[in-house]
């Protein structure tokens, strides 16, 4: 029986192969027709956002793609409001992927208290898993889930968004690719998982937009 580090080499060396065929192939991607995320709509049911401003070193840091920061609250519930990012890169390459949350959260001061997967099912896609995880800044707690978006498909692990971008890439010719974060913050006392029904609430708002902005 062929050992799990041997399938784990064979694996690599495939994906090395693909991923060297993918850069060669980098000039005749296509990028579909999408929506700017400027144009984003800033009302979603009760949800009413206003941007926030990306600054330039942050920019400079990212690959070049298309980012939208913008801050909603529930004009019913008064509650705490969600944080939505968007970031769609029309030429992802795999491995180099930068500016992931986990490093912007440490870079800010947010500390980890705990970081795992959670399953979102939202309206028009297969459930599928995201990250998320539970941080903190002194006093102050936020929920985050974030997860790679790519051709129709979301999944926590880095690995497996590179894995099927170098498939895609080879199937459709396409290397666009996105990643979705939404956090909110925990008031004194709030379970977390409260926390996560209100960003699941909210994801059921965006859900149905996605596909205009980041193509299936």
């Amino acid at each position: 029986m062929i050992s799990w580090n041997a399938r784990f080499a064979v694996v690599a060396v495939l994906l090395t192969g693909a991923g060297l065929f993918q850069h060669i192939r980098t000039g005749n991607v296509v990028a579909p027709p999408r929506a700017s995320l400027a144009s984003f709509p800033l009302q979603l049911g009760e949800w009413i956002g206003t941007d926030i401003p990306i600054p330039p070193i942050a920019l400079n840091t990212l690959d070049r793609g298309e980012f939208l920061q913008r801050d909603y609250q529930d004009q019913h519930t008064k509650g705490p409001g969600v944080d939505l990012y968007l970031a769609y890169f029309p030429n992802q390459r795999a491995g180099q992927r930068r500016h992931l949350p986990q490093d912007c959260l440490a870079g800010s001061g947010w500390s980890t208290v705990e970081s795992g997967t959670t399953t979102l099912s939202l309206p028009g896609y297969l459930p599928f898993p995201a990250n998320r995880y539970l941080i903190t800044k002194g006093s102050d707690r936020q929920l985050v889930l974030y997860w790679f978006w790519g051709r129709g498909r979301g999944v926590a692990s880095e690995d497996w968004a590179d894995f099927y971008l170098v498939f895609d890439s080879l199937r459709w010719n396409r290397n666009d690719d996105a990643l979705i974060r939404i956090n909110t913050p925990l008031q004194a006392g709030e379970d977390p998982d409260a926390g996560q029904r209100r960003l699941l609430s909210f994801a059921d708002q965006v859900s149905p937009l996605v596909g205009s902005y980041i193509p299936r």
